[in-house]
């Protein structure tokens, strides 16, 4: 087991070998969704983008992350969200309600299951005290999270961990609680991962997750929902999305007790739902450059800089790749057929310690 030491991460469209390495990554990720029309083909790239998950999702985010940021902030994730409740806040007590679910508290040990660069698990330790180490298998968002946590004076409580969350670098039984915000969704077997999950959680441990999924309302033999589908994950790196049905089973079998369940989306107010930031709202320069006008804006705005050599070749197909899949998600939304908020709280069997006695019965998250 290693951790990440906090030097300057280096950035991946800006040095002198960016045009090779921004064009060569992109090709080498497109190939996992070349389905076209050839049934055999898409067979074989549906086989492997689950054989070869990890290598498709490292080339996703060393693409993406940049864009994440900028557009996003450093918590990669939605929210359901109130009226009046602005955007950063709808996230932060997304965020919170993990912690408070799971009973966290000071003098514990979480384990947070493909951290990104670390907005959830900073927001966590901070409101609850615990510890939080961080799973990752893409060193330069692990660079950028060294680096963050230092800034935000976190990094004795907050540590990235190198490794593969379907094969955890960690002891049995290591962790008083696991979560996973909007990760495990890469993963190419969710009874895998949950299994890992399962081991490094003490016995009476908790385990919360919010899963990007397949809501009751998809209809596989519907042409367009096959169509948002296909996009949302050839746009986000999935290897193929499941239904909240198929989450709840991958749980059980992984050996976890099913204590809470729901589409915390749902709680949104119908003026503010979940997709929202990506249609568009707001003045200020973040909201218009992640709303969908300034998505076309500036997707324009690369390829002119892409043109002039300003920015590295390959940068507006990423743009693209990016805007195809945000655009899917606002339609997934829209018809309901997608959700990237269902919730589900799980316990190891086993006696819990005192201090992961808690875990907030079955509290709605508006109810904070």
């Amino acid at each position: 087991m290693s951790s990440t030491s906090a030097s300057q991460p280096r950035d991946f469209y800006r040095d002198a070998d960016a045009d090779q390495r921004v064009t060569s990554t992109l090709r080498s990720y497109l190939r996992f969704y070349r389905d076209g029309q050839d049934a055999r083909e898409a067979e074989a790239a549906h086989q492997q983008r689950h054989t070869d998950y990890a290598e498709m999702v490292n080339q996703y985010y060393d693409l993406a992350t940049d864009f994440y940021e900028r557009g996003w902030g450093k918590s990669f994730h939605f929210a359901p969200r109130f009226a009046g409740e602005s955007f950063a806040a709808s996230l932060a007590r997304h965020e919170h309600y993990l912690a408070l679910r799971l009973g966290l508290r000071a003098g514990q040990t979480a384990l947070d299951v493909g951290c990104g660069v670390g907005g959830p698990m900073r927001a966590i330790a901070r409101f609850s005290g615990a510890r939080v180490d961080g799973i990752n298998n893409n060193d330069y968002q692990l660079e950028k999270l060294a680096r963050y946590n230092q800034e935000a004076g976190l990094d004795a409580q907050c540590r990235g961990i190198k490794g593969d969350f379907m094969a955890l670098p960690m002891a049995d039984a290591s962790y008083d609680a696991v979560y996973a915000v909007e990760a495990t969704c890469h993963a190419p077997d969710r009874v895998g991962v949950f299994r890992e999950v399962a081991r490094v959680l003490k016995p009476g441990g908790r385990f919360a997750v919010y899963e990007w999924c397949l809501t009751d309302r998809y209809d596989a033999s519907n042409e367009t929902h096959r169509r948002i589908k296909r996009d949302i994950e050839s746009g986000d790196s999935l290897p193929d999305m499941c239904s909240t049905h198929a989450i709840l089973d991958a749980v059980r079998a992984a050996g976890l007790e099913v204590e809470d369940s729901a589409d915390v989306a749902e709680r949104s107010d119908p003026s503010t739902p979940w997709y929202l930031p990506l249609e568009g709202e707001g003045r200020d320069f973040t909201s218009i450059r992640r709303s969908a006008p300034g998505r076309f804006v500036n997707n324009h705005l690369i390829g002119v800089l892409e043109k002039l050599k300003v920015i590295p070749a390959g940068s507006k197909a990423v743009s693209d790749m990016l805007n195809v899949g945000a655009d899917a998600l606002i339609e997934g939304g829209h018809t309901g057929i997608f959700t990237p908020c269902f919730f589900v709280l799980a316990k190891k069997p086993g006696n819990a310690s005192t201090a992961n006695a808690t875990n907030g019965g079955t509290r709605d998250e508006g109810a904070q």
